[in-house]
């Protein structure tokens, strides 16, 4: 109990005092998974909407490996990350292992299939015959789309929250992919996991304490805007 109660005194200090290091690694971790979130949002709702509005020959199947991927370890994806961009890889002449970019990549990789999964669900719950009363009013294809994923809107973000928080809390890919380099690379997971395994408790749980913060505000966020479009 001694050493929570430190840790939350550590985590206050460093907040008021802004502690430079402290608010670079937070910045950092913020820039990374947002950055990573946003591409698997273009990947994942683009992807989902057109897997749920498609019919063809194995697509309960391909359903079947985007749910699988929802819970794609993240130890896996930043094995393979590493391998392609390694040295001697095939992606290895971008030379952005070890970089922020690699975290990034790493990351949208584990958040797409969790916004695609929800996406494909999210569409797939709206009334069937809603599409087609659409497209009898006289909307394109497109348009059409767009007042589908509209209408899902609730779910999907949703899944936004979702995949930040599977991205934002990752830790097993970021090292592996980032290296954990001091002002370049360190975020607030592998930090707190550097910290822990040096035996410097207290700063493991500001750190701890401060990523909770930030998933809290992100979250908090997302949530007012989903329950301000929530349909009274």
């Amino acid at each position: 109990m001694e050493l929570i109660l430190e840790g939350i005194a550590k985590a206050a200090s460093l907040l008021a005092s802004l502690d430079r290091e402290v608010m670079a690694i937070t910045w950092l971790s913020l820039k990374v998974s947002g950055s990573a979130t946003l591409i698997s949002l273009l990947l994942g709702i683009s992807g989902g909407t057109a897997l749920a509005l498609s019919d063809f020959p194995g697509k309960r199947l391909l359903v079947s490996l985007v749910n699988t991927g929802m819970a794609l370890p993240p130890v896996v994806v930043g094995l393979f990350v590493s391998i392609f961009f390694w040295r001697n890889g095939p992606l290895g002449f971008a030379e952005i292992l070890y970089t922020p970019a690699a975290m990034v990549i790493a990351q949208a990789i584990i958040a797409t299939p969790i916004v695609m999964g929800i996406t494909v669900a999210s569409i797939q719950n709206l009334p069937p015959n809603l599409r087609l009363q659409i497209l009898a009013l006289g909307a394109t294809r497109g348009q059409m789309v767009r007042l589908l994923v509209r209408e899902a809107r609730l779910p999907l973000l949703a899944g936004v929250m979702a995949g930040f928080g599977g991205v934002i809390s990752e830790v097993g890919a970021s090292i592996m992919v980032g290296g954990n380099i001091k002002g370049y690379t360190r975020v607030l997971t592998t930090a707190t996991v550097m910290e822990t395994g040096r035996g410097n408790f207290d700063l493991a749980i500001a750190l701890s304490l401060i990523l909770l913060l930030l998933c809290f505000a992100i979250n908090y966020l997302l949530t007012r805007i989903q329950q301000r479009e929530r349909p009274r």
